[in-house]
């Protein structure tokens, strides 16, 4: 998730858990604990893009990183509380309890976690929260702001931090359920449209949860299309892009095009555009996609400019925003027809 997420959740849960022991100071310890795994920035400095990529979200994210960094954290802190009220073993659970939820959060959305470096470079990706969702975020925000000027001693503190962690919760809990929903949706259309696939993912596009992007594996390419929660017609309009793996045939040997295909796990297509080749994780969805199905997808990468490469990730997500295209969106997200 985004870090004004983290920051929020990790003062909020800091806060219930050492708050009555080390007053503010707990909302301070845990805003940093659980914005800790997100260290890996500073790995864009020395590193290409491409190994930035896989790097991030990587060794930072995975269990072994927790498993250290609970133990080093745990007993400094032990250490700076010198009347040692708090024993080493309530520390090192608190930061152990922080760092979790921040790689649980992480794995909802779809970049992934790679939870198990160095032993396996598989990444976690649950693909039911965008990497920024206002809806998810906003009770713990507030939550945090409130607690931050309330005094230490007031008796509300304890229900600010039930309730924005309940309805935090509950909002997972909601977005799960729309996942299995739109899954369920998906998996019949293709079979009401006799549409043989490989497998298919479904992510909530940019903002919310209830209008979700989807890509059907095919022998040669993706049937990619977008379903509302809301929505009640059973077929979905599906736009097929071929994923052209020939093109990378005489590139195919290359670190930066392995590193990529390995990163979207299977979900890439390369297209000429402009006289230019490009790679396509559709993991990411597309540039306003719900309003113009053969747009862009959000993350597309130069193959033949690697120097223009550098904010590859989320390179465009809100070009083509203006007030039409979120009419469009509205409109989807209730089901309507455009």
């Amino acid at each position: 998730m985004d870090s004004i997420t983290h920051i929020a959740l990790g003062a909020v849960v800091g806060e219930a858990l050492l708050g009555k022991s080390i007053g503010k100071r707990a909302m301070v310890f845990g805003a940093i604990a659980q914005s800790l795994p997100d260290v890996d920035f500073m790995a864009a400095f020395w590193m290409t893009t491409t190994e930035n990529i896989l790097a991030h979200r990587g060794f930072t994210h995975s269990f072994l990183f927790m498993a250290v960094t609970t133990v080093l954290l745990g007993y400094l802190a032990w250490r700076w509380h010198r009347d040692k009220t708090i024993p080493l073993t309530t520390w090192m659970l608190f930061f152990a309890f922080q760092i979790t939820i921040h790689l649980l959060i992480d794995a909802c959305n779809a970049y992934g976690v790679g939870w198990f470096e160095p032993f396996s470079h598989h990444r976690i990706s649950f693909n039911i929260l965008f990497v920024a969702d206002p809806f998810f975020s906003i009770s713990t925000g507030i939550a945090a702001l409130v607690l931050v000027f309330m005094n230490s001693e007031n008796r509300l503190r304890s229900l600010w931090v039930v309730a924005s962690l309940t309805v935090s919760s509950l909002y997972i809990i909601y977005a799960v359920y729309n996942k299995v929903t739109i899954d369920k949706a998906v998996d019949n259309s293709l079979k009401e449209q006799k549409i043989t696939h490989h497998g298919f993912f479904s992510t909530p596009t940019p903002l919310n949860n209830w209008l979700w992007f989807v890509a059907a594996k095919t022998d040669s390419g993706f049937q990619i299309g977008h379903r509302s929660v809301f929505e009640n017609q059973t077929k979905i309009e599906f736009y097929y892009f071929p994923q052209n793996k020939s093109a990378l045939d005489t590139l195919k040997n290359h670190e930066d095009i392995q590193r990529l295909i390995r990163f979207s796990q299977g979900y890439y297509t390369v297209e000429n555009r402009n006289d230019t080749l490009l790679f396509n994780d559709l993991r990411f969805g597309q540039i306003t996609g719900w309003a113009t199905p053969t747009e862009k997808f959000v993350f597309h990468y130069y193959l033949e400019y690697p120097e223009e490469n550098q904010l590859v990730i989320q390179r465009g997500r809100f070009a083509n925003w203006n007030s039409e295209t979120v009419n469009v969106m509205i409109e989807k997200i209730w089901g309507s027809k455009k």
